[in-house]
């Protein structure tokens, strides 16, 4: 199978992410979702065949199913509903593509936190906190949080995303969006979780992204609880205390974890042919799940 690492549309780039490639197209926006893959804020040198349609269409299933709680972005999904000029790029765009809303991004992402993992875990080894918010004493690697945690941070254009407190999220976005995006972040996990339980599979943690429309109504943007954004394990493997069998980006960083040569910079290491087949299997494991249509 072929490996998407960059597109080239003959449109105005609005931006080039990690992962997707960003077209403006005036009224709307063109995403298109290469194959490439990130680990640590580093894009890898290789891609993983079919990466792209799987985390746009597992990206759809959730916009459908979560836009009961905050309306998203999606104009449309399907490239014969696109404008004429993108039906020629039909075979690129199948699949890996979608148009939407021209929105203002804010400048903050939304993470929750629902088990303790990543760096969260980190930060309470050492301070017995997740982002500054206190929890009680003696929680294990994968243990369950009192409660969901909205534990925002920045958008970096270059380098590591940080890490803020709520009350920096006020001082950035204001108290009432600052609460209402907390809400919203907490009750759009809540949804996944209930929908990844039902199909096996845990929602340990995620992140989501708004924006706003000319007209000031907040709707939710980028991806919606893909495994490249989420932390999602095998619920009859989970056990508090060791590192849960994962259907998403860990099983990466856990073999980039083991390259003593390799300092989180770019360039990124070649990755093993049995390593981008793992993720990729992890991926249409979890893609599997919910049905989607690759």
């Amino acid at each position: 199978m072929s490996v998407v690492l960059e597109t080239n549309l003959p449109f105005p780039a609005f931006r080039r992410g990690k992962v997707r490639d960003v077209y403006d197209l005036g009224q709307s926006l063109l995403i298109v979702a290469t194959d490439r893959v990130s680990a640590f804020d580093c894009v890898m040198t290789d891609g993983i065949p079919g990466k792209g349609r799987i985390l746009t269409q597992v990206a759809n299933f959730w916009f459908q199913a979560t836009q009961d709680i905050l309306p998203n972005q999606l104009l449309a999904t399907k490239v014969e509903d696109y404008p004429a000029e993108l039906h020629p790029f039909r075979e690129l765009l199948d699949g890996r593509s979608i148009l939407v809303k021209k929105t203002n991004p804010l400048p903050i992402e939304c993470v929750v936190r629902g088990y303790l993992a990543g760096s969260g875990l980190k930060e309470y080894q050492a301070k017995g906190t997740v982002c500054g918010i206190s929890l009680p004493a003696g929680l294990r690697l994968a243990d369950p949080l009192p409660e969901p945690l909205f534990t925002p941070s920045t958008k970096a254009e270059e380098g590591h995303d940080e890490n803020i407190t709520f009350e920096r999220t006020v001082e950035i976005v204001g108290l009432d969006l600052a609460q209402r995006l907390r809400d919203l972040s907490i009750a759009l996990y809540k949804r996944g979780c209930e929908l990844a339980r039902e199909r096996g599979i845990l929602l340990a943690d995620t992140k989501f992204e708004f924006g706003t429309l000319p007209s000031g109504e907040l709707i939710l943007i980028d991806e919606a609880l893909t495994p490249d954004s989420s932390r999602y394990w095998l619920a009859d493997q989970w056990t508090p205390g060791i590192n849960p069998p994962s259907l998403d980006k860990q099983f990466l960083r856990d073999y980039l974890e083991t390259l003593p040569d390799w300092d989180k910079q770019p360039p990124a290491p070649s990755l093993p042919a049995e390593i981008i087949q793992g993720i990729r299997d992890r991926y249409l494991d979890l893609a599997g799940r919910f049905n989607v249509k690759l």
